[in-house]
């Protein structure tokens, strides 16, 4: 970034999927962000958003939540405000968890699965999860804080298996190539 650039301002993250096929279960896919501190900005997340919450000061929300994928394009939607975000974060890590019902479900057994990532009307990434057909969940995106305070994106997914408590508590670590 050049010294007159302001850095990523008001991001949208969008997740959606087909319903499952009939008589059998839905598929229900989250997106989680954890907010990281300067002092520790590959711990454990200064705290979480997801289904049913928002970061303490409303700069991450989630705008829609769907638990079966019955939606008209996007079924779920997260809005990261980074401009307001404090200066005690340096990162900010977004992830897509399957929740595990009955049997563990992955990428590969969800119908359609996508994601587009847009700052305005820009679109910075979209992705598949081609890339990660047996995982169960996987980061899609990571904004870090530069050394002038401001934001930049580094696209890339990252997939893990396991179940998706494990998961928000491992996603800000970081990648082995």
């Amino acid at each position: 970034m050049n010294g007159l650039s302001k850095g990523m301002r008001k991001v949208e993250v969008a997740l959606r999927w087909d319903p499952s096929p009939a008589g059998q279960p839905a598929a229900d896919l989250d997106l989680v962000a954890g907010a990281y501190p300067v002092d520790d900005p590959y711990g454990a997340p200064a705290y979480l958003v997801h289904f049913d919450s928002r970061s303490p000061d409303g700069t991450i929300y989630l705008n829609r939540d769907s638990k079966d994928g019955k939606g008209f394009g996007f079924d779920e939607v997260m809005t990261l405000e980074l401009e307001r975000l404090a200066a005690r974060y340096a990162r900010v890590v977004v992830g897509v968890a399957i929740q595990q019902h009955s049997e563990e479900r992955t990428f590969a057994a969800v119908a359609n699965p996508g994601l587009r990532i847009r700052e305005g009307y820009t679109d910075l990434a979209s992705e598949d999860f081609a890339g990660v057909p047996d995982a169960t969940a996987a980061t899609v995106a990571e904004f870090v804080r530069d050394e002038t305070g401001a934001w930049e994106f580094r696209s890339g997914v990252h997939g893990f298996e396991g179940d998706p408590s494990t998961f928000t508590r491992v996603m800000g670590a970081p990648h082995r190539p």
